[in-house]
């Protein structure tokens, strides 16, 4: 990084380095085994301002809370050979830090505008109300007091923007479902159109969140299909995206397994699809290629018919046990299956416990390297006595009938 270089990154960090900063996603990783993302955003903790770092290694995430200096050393060591791109988005405006193969360094800064036009920074967030901490509030992407139609429509929200307190255990699952998306959006392209399909999409409150987040608020050409079977549901959906002009979303009756409207998809969403019906929408996504799997498997009855283990008979004769069990062994073979497709797999935590117990969320991001877990699937298939339908599926040479 030349003089230039430096002075160009240190202004733009002294710009966007304080309690306005939304967040700063670094993306593009040198070394993807060593660390495959961070994400840096403020925290108010007892009084102070703090940068907190979110780092995933593997399949792990790992914290550290930074004072400013230490966050402004941070952002550029990892500028300096473990990321290629760094986005910020502040309440001063957006910033994009790119570093080519041989290190040089370009930064792109957007500052908003006063109402009239003349750019100039606005006024800081007061951290009483602005800054997410561990005692207050937390900030939400789509943030209370701003109206979003489609949520006032679907019962979310007033008109005034309030959050309807029987409703806000569902927009608490809304802004989490597009933390992961946020996450995500490294992987899709943002010169050509991307499309995405929502399995089992039903009253569609994700899909169309989904939408907003990714064409109206961040500008990513997309085109997004919502498939259902009650065409009830389908027709209102459909209804709705009309009427706020979402010319690039669409509602079709269908099912999952027969599904063949369209032979490209770059990113899959399955959400609480019964049973197989998840596996068959991993399946699809896989034979797609695409790029993004988020699933949030539903009810998993078909492993709690089949498994049989002599060892852990004692745990088994108790329904309750042997079901939450086979779920969790469900979702965990899904994992390890993606990761025998080439795709890099996380079991994730959707949203706490207490407000449902359907609550894992499988990531899978497309890698192209399969992983050497053969032998080790097929061990445990025979420990446990079970075939899953997405083994048959995906990886039927480890199909073993018992």
């Amino acid at each position: 990084m030349d003089q230039e270089e430096c002075r160009e990154l240190g202004q733009a960090l002294d710009l966007f380095l304080d309690e306005a900063l939304e967040r700063i996603l670094f993306s593009n990783p040198v070394d993807r085994e060593r660390i495959a993302r961070s994400r840096l955003r403020p925290l108010l903790m007892k009084g102070s301002l703090v940068f907190q770092a979110e780092e995933q290694v593997g399949r792990q995430a790992f914290h550290r809370n930074l004072s400013r200096e230490e966050a402004l050393s941070y952002i550029r060591e990892l500028l300096d050979g473990s990321f290629r791109q760094a986005e910020i988005v502040s309440g001063h405006g957006t910033g994009l830090i790119l570093v080519s193969r041989k290190g040089k360094v370009t930064v792109k800064v957007k500052r908003k505008a006063h109402s009239g036009g003349a750019e100039a920074q606005p006024a800081r967030i007061q951290p009483a109300s602005g800054l997410m901490s561990h005692n207050r509030q937390k900030r939400y992407i789509l943030k209370e007091g701003c109206a979003v139609p489609f949520l006032v429509d679907l019962g979310v929200m007033t008109r005034e923007g309030k959050i309807v307190n029987s409703r806000y255990d569902k927009y608490r699952q809304i802004n989490r479902f597009l933390e992961f998306i946020e996450d995500i959006l490294p992987n899709l392209n943002q010169e050509e159109e991307t499309t995405i399909i929502d399995f089992g999409c039903g009253k569609s409150y994700l899909t169309f969140a989904m939408y907003y987040y990714l064409k109206v608020l961040k500008e990513y050409p997309v085109r997004i299909i919502g498939l259902d079977l009650k065409q009830d549901v389908i027709d209102h959906c459909n209804r709705l995206a009309r009427q706020y002009g979402y010319d690039r979303l669409d509602f079709y009756h269908g099912d999952i397994a027969s599904y063949e409207g369209v032979d490209h998809v770059d990113m899959v969403v399955t959400l609480h699809a019964c049973d197989t019906a998840t596996d068959h929408a991993l399946a699809k996504a896989v034979n797609w290629g695409a790029k993004v799997i988020l699933s949030v498997p539903c009810c998993q009855h078909e492993l709690a018919k089949q498994i049989s283990c002599d060892i852990q008979k004692p745990v088994l004769q108790y329904g309750l046990i042997k079901e939450r069990m086979a779920a969790l062994y469900t979702d965990a073979i899904r994992a390890q299956v993606l990761e025998r497709c080439g795709y890099r797999t996380q079991i994730l935590e959707f949203i706490d416990m207490e407000h449902t117990p359907k609550n894992i969320l499988i990531r899978g991001i497309h890698q192209g390297k399969r992983a050497g877990n053969e032998g080790q699937l097929k061990e445990l298939l025979g420990f446990l006595g079970m075939t899953p339908a997405i083994v048959k599926l995906l990886a039927p040479e480890l199909w073993m009938e018992h």
